[in-house]
């Protein structure tokens, strides 16, 4: 009997998730891609792990009995990666992270080229993903490790499962179109009356700047939604309206904007997460080391930074 890792993981996957898209959408596959490699394992151990209920796909008694077994065999092989890796005399590992835009430009170039420099057989590769879905990549095994947010007025729920360790703490700015602006420093009230371009509610970044708005008593005009940073500060510099920028998100800024001081104070946390059972993990404990030296050398350590003007 010949049991491929990559199908194991998909039947956990379908295990854990109930459906087949759940499943494919965990692991970055389409549901298809899923279906004929769970139908190949069928075909590979000689029984029938599946059965259709009418839309829907479940798991046969033998399935859940081999998908729990995956799970194990799955943890095993991470264990005796980890073991090798470990037991020569330079640390060798392929790692893959769940990044943003503004991590991945503001933090990993600095991070990696001294990674490369010190411990070149540590391979990062990176995936691009909402922050609100990178912590849950890893919980489920997609990633080794990635990026996560907390905002000071809107702190995440942390997984037990997983391992967090604190990178950089971030100012929120005001990004305006130039000259919009005189002063140095301005607050939330005081922009009030002009359209916002903001993050959606839905994601981490959209819903602290909503809190924020509730708290300084104001209900703005939101004329764009935009995901990224980098979109939202080239509309503002178009004179589409105004929006919110973090530290990292400053190296993104295009000509025609100007950053302002929020005398309302909002912060984020950058963290990494990493799975508990992999926290001792030597190459992924130098790659936290690298990132978190990349913060500090730019002024944005784990301790909150001093108030201060923006960067120009």
């Amino acid at each position: 009997m010949d049991l491929s890792l990559p199908r194991l993981r998909m039947l956990r996957e379908l295990h854990r998730r109930g459906t087949i898209t759940a499943a494919a959408s965990a692991l970055h596959y389409t549901a298809s891609a899923v279906s004929q490699q769970l139908a190949q394992l069928e075909r590979d151990v000689g029984t029938r792990l599946l059965e259709r209920r009418g839309r829907r796909v479940q798991l046969t008694d033998r399935g859940v009995l081999l998908a729990e077994h995956a799970a194990e065999i799955l943890a095993l092989v991470e264990r005796a990666t980890q073991a090798l890796e470990e037991s020569g005399e330079s640390v060798t590992a392929s790692l893959t992270a769940g990044v943003w835009a503004s991590v991945a430009s503001g933090l990993l170039p600095d991070a990696l080229t001294a990674l490369a420099r010190t411990h070149p057989g540590i391979l990062v590769r990176t995936r691009e993903l909402a922050p609100e879905a990178t912590a849950a990549a890893v919980r489920d095994g997609a990633l080794d490790l990635s990026f996560a947010l907390d905002y000071s007025n809107s702190p995440m729920t942390w997984d037990h499962g997983l391992e967090r360790a604190v990178i950089a703490v971030e100012r929120i700015h005001a990004a305006v179109p130039a000259g919009a602006v005189p002063s140095a420093r301005v607050t939330l009230a005081e922009l009030a009356e002009y359209p916002w371009i903001l993050a959606p509610a839905r994601s981490h970044f959209g819903n602290s700047a909503r809190l924020a708005f509730q708290s300084a008593g104001i209900a703005p005009r939101i004329d764009h939604e935009v995901e990224e940073q980098a979109t939202a500060m080239a509309m503002a510099a178009a004179g589409l309206g105004v929006t919110l920028v973090s530290d990292l998100g400053l190296a993104l800024r295009p000509p025609g904007v100007d950053i302002v001081a929020l005398g309302d104070i909002l912060t984020r946390t950058v963290s990494l997460a990493y799975r508990t059972n992999t926290g001792r993990r030597a190459a992924l404990l130098l790659v936290v080391d690298a990132i978190r030296a990349a913060a500090d050398a730019k002024g944005l350590g784990a301790t909150p930074p001093a108030p201060r003007e923006p960067a120009e």
